[in-house]
């Protein structure tokens, strides 16, 4: 199975959106960012406190950027 059709099985079974291609570039650099910037672990997990929060892609990497040691904020 590739990453696409896992993530549309995914979306449809639990009644979930896919993200647009520009929302999947912001939500990798966000797993990015947290991954780099601290233990591998919180990659994952900020990817879901993100989603948990509703608040669009865009403020989640914005947040990220601004939470991260060292990084310009957008």
């Amino acid at each position: 199975m590739t990453a696409d059709e896992f993530l549309v099985a995914f979306a449809v079974e639990v009644g979930a959106p896919m993200p647009s291609p520009d929302e999947i570039d912001a939500l990798l650099e966000v797993a990015s960012i947290a991954a780099h910037s601290s233990e591998r672990l919180a990659a994952p997990l900020t990817c879901w406190i993100g989603g948990a929060s509703g608040r669009p892609v865009s403020e989640l990497l914005a947040a990220a950027r601004r939470v991260a040691p060292g990084m310009a904020p957008l």
